[in-house]
């Protein structure tokens, strides 16, 4: 058993994440924003924070009719920072161990 449990807002987060990435290839958007404002509840600050990060992250040509309704849903919302911080990861490329094999080793 781990030492520490997740936090609830922690566990809010990953629900609201699971909403949008569950649903990102939607082509009707309109029940994901109501699932998101009821998982969110009055958490609107978790709300921005995960809207804006996959704004930011997941914004490309598949996933635009959700990307869009987001926007225009949560315009009252200050995504802009998160989605700063999505485009940011989405840039980071990928990271991995393979630059740190034992010379000699079989990987």
């Amino acid at each position: 058993m781990p030492a520490h449990s997740i936090s609830a807002d922690t566990m809010l987060s990953i629900r609201v994440g699971c909403v949008m990435t569950r649903n990102q290839f939607t082509q009707n958007p309109a029940a994901v924003m109501t699932e998101l404002r009821e998982t969110a509840g009055d958490r609107l600050d978790i709300l921005a924070s995960e809207v804006g990060r996959f704004i930011g992250f997941y914004d490309d040509q598949y996933t635009h009719t959700l990307v869009d309704a987001l926007r225009v849903e949560f315009a009252d919302l200050d995504l802009q920072p998160h989605i700063e911080l999505g485009v940011r990861r989405r840039n980071a490329g990928t990271h991995g161990t393979q630059g740190y094999a034992v010379p000699g080793s079989r990987n």
